[in-house]
Parts: structure tokens; C-alpha cells; sequence
């Protein structure tokens, strides 16, 4: 009943305020959930809802279990859809005006100390084809902090193995250019000379992307995550580690090792430094760890 209504705010974010194709997705998933929630409450037009159809709403959302983080972007979601609303002249009051975030709950992300690091970039068997392309990711996501997005996207034209960079696309779609490490350059170029070539053979549609499967294809999120799955198993890592989690120990990495934060959050592609601190939090803990085990008076 209100699909017109969300097709007709994705495409102002997309064309009005060039949102990011997986932004607008999750934006709509959010406004589903919403409309859904008006639905089974015999609302059929968007004015009708109040202040305390919104009360209810958040009510409903707690009593669903639903995380304080995810609340509050479901909330986010929903003033930009009443701000747009207004603007259009479409409703007379913003509902939300006076309603507030649950306080966040802040937890530091995760991430791999180095020699699980090693292990895991050691694991995939580089004497097979396979083995050594997914090495070749591997040591690409570690030293590039990219994200599986930028990862799967990435095409031959962007990338610059004899200048020992590449770029890419990132939220927003704002560009960047990130370094590449000697190991990463080794890796990538043995893949791109022995193996890339008879995979994509094997595709009836050429491909501009570097990373491919064995039957030619570009990757997908959940092919990363899968074979990433395999590797971390054979790492013997006891606990589940996802690919973002190799961007946060990149990230953590550098400063550990003195990089400057500014440096990091150009890297990463973070437009605002703030998300780019919590990383400065992490070193701190870990910092306080070894001053604990090994300081004598500590």
C-alpha cells in the first residue's frame, strides 16, 4: 500500500542527494518495516500518523528485541522521510520533531591480532588456482582496509600494481586511492599473470573485475564471506570473523604503529574523523593490556 510512496523517496536520495545504491537499500528495509507496522494497524495514508503512532512504533520495535542501534537508524530513516515529506508539502507536522535516539551502546569492534593475521593470510593452499587467488584477496583486504563492496567492484582499470596503488569507490561515491603493500602487489600480480586469465576464459560475458571465480564470474558479498569462513577454520581462529572485521584490524594496525589519524580516515574513506576515533580506543585497550601483564607495579 505505501510502495509508491517508498519508490518515490528512493529515488530522491538516489537523484536529489546521491545516496549509495546499499544506503537507499537499507533506508527501504527501514520504511518496510514502518509501513508494515501501519498496515496491520488500518493505517492507509501517511498523514495520518502522529506523535503517538510513532510511540507505538518504538514501543513495538523494543518488545521485538530489536538492538538501541538499530532503533535509532530506523528512526534516522524515518525524520529524513518526514523531512522530505514536508518539503513536498505532503504532511503539516513532522512526528518525530520531538522524538529522541535510545542511547547507544558502544562496542569496540573487533579485530585480529597479527599473528592471526598471519595465519590467516597463510592458510589458502597457493599451489592450486583457487588457493592462490584467494590469497591474493586476502592480502588485498588486509592491506587495503577495503570494504567487501570496494573489494568485489574493483576493476582492472583501477588498479595500478606499478605505482603500488589502486583506487576506488566508496560511500557516497566518493573516491580514494589507497597504497598497497609489498606483499599484496606480489600476490595480486602472480594472480593477474597465472591465474586471472583462465578464469575468465571460462566466462561467456567478459568481466572488468578483478577478483573472479572459477567459472569467470565477479564475486559476490557472500562468496568473500564463505571462502573467508574456510580460511579462518583452517587459521584455527576460534571465533568468527567476518570481513569487516579485517578492515578494523587494518585500521587498528596503523596506529598501533604510529600512523596518523587523519592518514587512517583518508584511507578508509570516512568522511567524518569521529568514526574513524574508535579505533584510537582500541590501542588504548590494548596498550592498557601490556601495561597490566608486563609493568611489575602495574
Amino acid at each position: 500500500m505505501f510502495d509508491d510512496l517508498i519508490d518515490e523517496f528512493s529515488r530522491y536520495l538516489l537523484i536529489d542527494q546521491g545516496k549509495a545504491e546499499n544506503t537507499i537499500k537499507s533506508y527501504r528495509q527501514d520504511l518496510t518495516k514502518f509501513t508494515n507496522f501501519l498496515e496491520k494497524h488500518s493505517m492507509t495514508n501517511i498523514e495520518e500518523v502522529d506523535q503517538q503512532t510513532i510511540r507505538l512504533f518504538l514501543a513495538y520495535l523494543r518488545e521485538s528485541g530489536y538492538a538501541a542501534s538499530t532503533t535509532s537508524r530506523i528512526i534516522s530513516t524515518l525524520k529524513k522521510l518526514f523531512v522530505y515529506l514536508l518539503k513536498e508539502g505532503r504532511v503539516e507536522l513532522n512526528p518525530l520533531a520531538l522524538i529522541q535516539s535510545p542511547k547507544k551502546v558502544h562496542r569496540l569492534p573487533k579485530v585480529l591480532n597479527m599473528q592471526q593475521v598471519d595465519a590467516l593470510l597463510n592458510a589458502p593452499d597457493t599451489t592450486t588456482s583457487w588457493g592462490l587467488r584467494d590469497r591474493a584477496v586476502l592480502e588485498v583486504m588486509y592491506a587495503t582496509g577495503l570494504r567487501v563492496s570496494e573489494l568485489i567492484g574493483l576493476t582492472i582499470d583501477e588498479l595500478h600494481l606499478d605505482l603500488g596503488f589502486l583506487q576506488t569507490i566508496g560511500k557516497g561515491n566518493k573516491e580514494r586511492i589507497v597504497p598497497l603493500g609489498e606483499e599484496a602487489e606480489y600476490w595480486m600480480s602472480e594472480y593477474l599473470t597465472l591465474i586471472r586469465p583462465s578464469f575468465a576464459q571460462k566466462s561467456k560475458q567478459p568481466s572488468s573485475v578483478v577478483f573472479l571465480t572459477e567459472r569467470g564470474n565477479a564475486f559476490t558479498r557472500q562468496g568473500i564471506w564463505k571462502n573467508l569462513k574456510k580460511y579462518v577454520a583452517l587459521a584455527n581462529i576460534d571465533f568468527e570473523v567476518s570481513p569487516h572485521m579485517l578492515r578494523h584490524s587494518f585500521a587498528t594496525h596503523l596506529l598501533e604503529n604510529g600512523a596518523d589519524l587523519r592518514m587512517v580516515q583518508e584511507l578508509l574513506g570516512h568522511s567524518d574523523i569521529s568514526t574513524t576515533q574508535i579505533y584510537t580506543h582500541i590501542t588504548q585497550q590494548r596498550l592498557q593490556k601490556v601495561y597490566r601483564k608486563y609493568f611489575p607495579r602495574a
